[in-house]
């Protein structure tokens, strides 16, 4: 008999440690995105998320009424899991689909790169200030104050087996900057040579945008655009290799 004092999330199983983790490494996900990412039907994908909810491991919010819930991992969670240097993921309705499409698009890309581990921005956020370097990011010149000023990717694809390969940085870009800031950033992205290549998924409206900015920067040759609904969603193997770089 388990005593009083001890926590529910004690018991953690080593399947829901590691989802734990994976929903702590990219902020939030949906039911959807881990059907993806376990290969499995959504409604078993919202079973397993709903039960590490109960377990106090998660928490669900759903900002946006036509779009899935977002599950973050609670403090708890990431005490359980030994998940460090990260705090919980915070969801607004303002960045709602940004996260969703995020989900959506890490849980894809592992089937486009299977030797590839797909990580988040908050994890490349927390390795580059433990580590004290840039690993994955663009660098954008000085700040306002003179200090360092980087831009980091929505995702990172981190090679696997081969330390001499570089990371691929992804971009999910679901709004039309200003061009010139746009530019800019392909412009630092082209010059970045701690990365492969950089991948940019959008929808049509924002492809347009970064095309005219990739031309401007003369990055074609290091940074790509892919439509954000040709990544492959079903739970069916895709045809062939999607991979783009």
């Amino acid at each position: 008999m388990v005593p009083s004092s001890t926590p529910r999330n004690s018991l953690l199983t080593s399947a829901r440690a590691e989802l734990v983790r994976w929903v702590a490494g990219l902020g939030a996900v949906t039911a959807e995105a881990l059907a993806v990412h376990l290969q499995v039907s959504v409604g078993s994908a919202r079973a397993r998320l709903l039960a590490t909810e109960r377990g106090g491991l998660l928490t669900r919010c759903r900002p946006l009424v036509d779009r899935p819930a977002l599950y973050t991992a609670t403090r708890a969670g990431l005490r359980a899991a030994a998940v460090r240097g990260l705090e919980p993921g915070r969801v607004s309705a303002a960045g709602a689909l940004h996260l969703i499409e995020c989900a959506g698009a890490a849980a894809a890309l592992e089937r486009c790169y299977p030797d590839h581990r797909v990580a988040g921005e908050r994890e490349l956020r927390r390795d580059e200030r433990e580590q004290q370097r840039i690993l994955a990011s663009a660098d954008l010149g000085s700040g306002r104050h003179g200090g360092p000023l980087s831009h980091r990717p929505d995702l990172v694809l981190w090679p696997l087996g081969d330390p001499a390969r570089l990371p691929i940085a992804v971009e999910v870009e679901l709004t039309i900057k200003a061009p010139e800031r746009l530019a800019a950033i392909c412009q630092a992205w082209a010059r970045a040579r701690c990365v492969g290549g950089v991948l940019y998924l959008a929808p049509p409206a924002v492809e347009r945008a970064l095309l005219r900015a990739i031309e401007q920067a003369q990055a074609g040759e290091r940074v790509v655009v892919v439509a954000l609904d040709a990544l492959p969603a079903r739970l069916d193997p895709p045809a062939g290799d999607c991979r783009v770089l």
